[in-house]
């Protein structure tokens, strides 16, 4: 019995999301490997996760396998087709960001209560608390800074006194 294919989008979950990429990178090194092995091909894999560490693997010396790339790509057959696919890799990435960015803006919306007339009840009960959790911090933090501001006060108001009190031994011994 075989697995049901799953749908291929960001993992949001920062831990899930890692775990996934440590063994789908395993995999991806093991089939590099293996392409290498079983059809006499030079193959190079570079990848950096999400937080900037480099893997890589090479059956060959990579830095000679990236020059016989630039060599073959600067061929101008080649050069017309690598271009067309970043022109496609960019309207993708570039769609995909108009979308966060929509998403964003509609969740900002809800948030400051405007169209809100097309969320369902669900919808509407995890904004509410959405807001609640967001008031509670809001609460929290302006308690820390009232509580550091009598202190500072509170010191103040016993230099103050001290200074007084200097004052009128200075004035009282003269």
């Amino acid at each position: 019995m075989g697995r049901g294919k799953i749908e291929i989008k960001r993992i949001e979950n920062t831990t899930n999301r890692q775990v996934t990429f440590c063994k789908r990178r395993n995999g991806l090194l093991k089939k590099a490997y293996e392409l290498s092995v079983l059809c006499d091909a030079e193959v190079s894999l570079i990848v950096f996760s999400s937080r900037g560490r480099l893997y890589e693997y090479a059956n060959n010396n990579i830095r000679s396998t990236i020059d016989r790339y630039k060599k073959a790509s600067s061929d101008h057959s080649n050069t017309a087709s690598i271009t067309e696919i970043n022109a496609q890799y960019y309207q993708q990435e570039s769609a995909k960001l108009r979308h966060q960015i929509q998403m964003l803006q509609n969740s900002n919306r809800h948030l400051m209560g405007e169209a809100v007339s097309n969320l369902s009840v669900k919808e509407l009960k995890q904004l509410e608390n959405r807001l609640e959790r967001g008031m509670t911090r809001i609460r929290s933090k302006k308690h820390e800074l009232l509580l550091a501001e009598i202190e500072y006060m509170q010191k103040r108001e016993m230099e103050l006194e001290n200074e007084k009190c200097l004052s009128s031994n200075q004035n009282s011994g003269s």
